[in-house]
């Protein structure tokens, strides 16, 4: 079977998927949809100010350095997205409005203004698919040896949105099966530093996500998804302190939800 011909990344540009500790030990398994901003050259600067790449809108802050840490001090595989979310949201279903956005919180992004099909399935078949058939191949595979799983979906959001100022340190997000999430929340609030959003900053529906549903859901995998707020990450020394964070209550999590907590 002959690769696929591509049409928008270019042979010497990286391929969409990073895929970090495939054969990691832990039952965690990390994902990070929005972990880069880089745009295939094809597109250019896609009309856009490179000053907005800097922005939430291009990518998720500090989670995929999170992600990595997480990665490391767990020994967990973590499969990592690096094409910015103007190009393609790796978290929505490619046929919603806001998986090429035209317009991104209050800026118009002028390459996905009338896209046209062809441009359209060029993203979703080089950057979108080849994504997440990682993931499920990677979550199939653990599935046939047996292996325990917890989707883990890292993402992070911003302080002010359109705004209004968000209070949240961490938003703990679910949808039809909260159970991961709910113990993860009760773990949060024994932290006493934290204020924690339940199912904030938005809440996970099949429109607005894609990762959770799809590979947490369908499964029937315990999961949850986690937004931490981008100030508090912004800076190595804040990523170290919530990785650190995260990988001392994702254990403590896990116990509880097989009972031994």
């Amino acid at each position: 079977m002959q690769p696929m011909k591509r049409r928008l990344i270019a042979p010497d540009e990286p391929d969409p998927v990073v895929v970090r500790r495939a054969r990691g030990r832990s039952p965690f398994f990390l994902t990070c949809d929005h972990a880069g901003r880089r745009v295939p050259r094809a597109l250019g600067d896609m009309g856009t100010p490179a000053a907005e790449f800097e922005r939430h809108i291009a990518w998720d802050i500090g989670a995929a350095a999170v992600s990595r840490l997480m990665s490391e001090a767990l020994d967990a595989p973590l499969v990592e997205q690096v094409y910015s979310r103007l190009v393609i949201d790796c978290n929505r279903d490619p046929s919603v409005e806001s998986a090429m956005p035209e317009v991104s919180e209050l800026t118009t992004i002028p390459a996905n203004v009338c896209l046209s099909q062809a441009a359209r399935t060029a993203r979703i078949e080089e950057i979108f698919e080849p994504y997440h058939a990682v993931i499920a191949r990677l979550l199939e595979k653990r599935a046939q040896n047996g292996r325990e799983t917890i989707l883990v979906a890292m993402h992070s959001f911003t302080p002010v949105f359109k705004g209004f100022v968000r209070p949240w340190h961490v938003g703990v997000l679910y949808n039809r099966n909260p159970d991961a999430a709910r113990i993860l929340f009760d773990l949060f609030e024994k932290e006493a530093d934290l204020v924690i959003g339940d199912n904030e900053p938005y809440q996970i529906s099949d429109e607005t996500d894609y990762g959770i549903p799809v590979h947490g859901e369908r499964r029937g995998i315990p999961h949850v998804e986690l937004e931490i707020r981008q100030d508090l990450i912004a800076d190595e020394r804040g990523q170290a302190a919530w990785a650190e964070r995260l990988c001392r209550l994702l254990p403590k999590a896990r116990n509880a939800l097989n009972g031994k907590g």
